[in-house]
């Protein structure tokens, strides 16, 4: 499987996660995006970039749920952001759905805290 973008094709596995975390740019998060009929917004480009910078400058850290709504909550100034915030940016699950439009490779994480 691949993503075709801007005429370049982007390998990922069966579950559309990149093959390659380098072959990301936002062009492909738009593209991953799309086959998860997500539109990208301010806040979805909030938690595609926290994820990111957490992989990458942290030795591959992959946030849990609580640490994603804490960090938000934080970034966005807002108090009332909670758990169902999150999920309504991404409804398949925040860590993974967020992490593989991010170009992370997937979690192993089960859930929880």
């Amino acid at each position: 499987m691949a993503y075709e973008i801007n005429g370049n094709s982007i390998g990922c596995n069966k579950e559309g996660y990149l093959e390659d975390i380098n072959d990301w740019s936002e062009d492909v998060a738009k593209a991953i995006a799309a086959t998860e009929s997500i539109l990208l917004e301010e806040r979805h480009w909030d938690v595609i970039s926290y994820l990111r910078d957490e992989y990458i400058n942290n030795a591959g850290n992959q946030p849990n749920m609580r640490t994603i709504t804490k960090e938000m909550k934080a970034r966005w100034n807002d108090k009332s952001v909670d758990t169902k915030s999150i999920y309504d940016l991404f409804p398949m699950g925040p860590s993974k759905q967020a992490g593989k439009i991010a170009g992370l490779p997937e979690s192993k994480r089960k859930g929880g805290y």
